[in-house]
């Protein structure tokens, strides 16, 4: 079993040091790669998936809905978190809900369960980025234009590789293939791309950030424990759940509290140390979940 955990987190972990340690060294401009990656190679990969031959929308909706109740039912487990650290909710809240389901989550998935679970990975991965997009933009700014949503292209490829397995369109094989090689980039720059922002992460509010990086596995795991109950989960799925509640901090969150300017230092540090964290947390569920 440890030679198993530690098979599946090394490739994660180093290709994140391989990151950290190139933006320390060369101190690289990432925006146009993170750029390409988020407008071109994720959108390739979901829509790859959605729209596989393989993928069954009436089986992973029980598996969407687990993701949704596990990123709700953690954001309202912080909020009493917040007020007790006497930090705004808004600076501390979405951290905790909104998790590193692209980053770490999708390689993670599939290292753990293989190829066959990256349809589901993508399911949880454009669950949770959905309510990012719309609530989480929501929560820092009311005021927030969310009708044209659809525009993200990571939620317009998810729509479209829907209707292609909804509609069973045959999708011509080739065409197919070629999304998928597009699709493949995105997983190693996504690792290593995290592993680059780190750098710019400080190291503040100590206090605040432990508390952040004990309270979003701790509360998304005892979510996804009563949604998997609730589902009916069982098997590989249950266990991606748990997987899933127990994932670090997103870093997109720093990017949205530095759009909106809600103390983006201190969500870094947040996002910071919960993912330095997860190097404990991650390798303890999935002894868990793969016993």
């Amino acid at each position: 079993m440890f030679e198993r955990i530690v098979g599946i987190v090394f490739p994660i972990y180093a290709l994140v040091a391989a990151g950290y340690g190139y933006g320390r060294w060369k101190k690289p401009d990432m925006a146009f790669a993170n750029q390409l990656n988020m407008d071109i190679f994720v959108p390739a990969l979901v829509f790859a998936a959605l729209a596989s031959k393989s993928f069954d929308v009436a089986q992973n909706l029980p598996l969407l809905f687990g993701a949704t109740v596990v990123t709700l039912g953690t954001g309202l487990l912080a909020w009493p978190v917040a007020r007790m650290l006497g930090v705004a909710g808004n600076t501390f809240v979405p951290p905790m809900m909104f998790k590193n389901s692209g980053n770490m989550g999708l390689p993670l998935m599939v290292l753990a369960f293989g190829e066959a679970a990256l349809p589901a990975a993508v399911v949880l991965f454009v669950t949770e980025n959905f309510l990012h997009y719309a609530l989480g933009t929501w929560l820092l700014d009311h005021r927030a234009k969310l009708s044209k949503l659809w525009r993200v292209p990571v939620i317009a490829a998810a729509l479209a590789g829907l209707a292609v397995s909804l509609l069973h369109f045959p999708l011509w094989q080739p065409l197919w293939m070629g999304v998928k090689m597009l699709g493949d980039v995105s997983i190693p720059l996504l690792l290593f791309s995290l592993g680059v922002r780190l750098t710019d992460s400080r190291h503040a509010d100590w206090k605040i950030s432990i508390a952040g990086a004990v309270t979003t596995p701790a509360a998304g795991v005892l979510v996804a424990l009563l949604a998997n109950l609730a589902l009916g989960l069982t098997g590989r799925d249950a266990a991606m759940l748990l997987l899933f509640g127990a994932l670090p901090p997103a870093v997109l969150n720093y990017i949205f509290a530095e759009r909106y300017h809600q103390e983006p230092e201190r969500v870094a540090s947040i996002v910071l140390i919960g993912n330095l964290a997860s190097l404990a947390f991650i390798p303890l569920t999935l002894a868990w979940v793969l016993k």
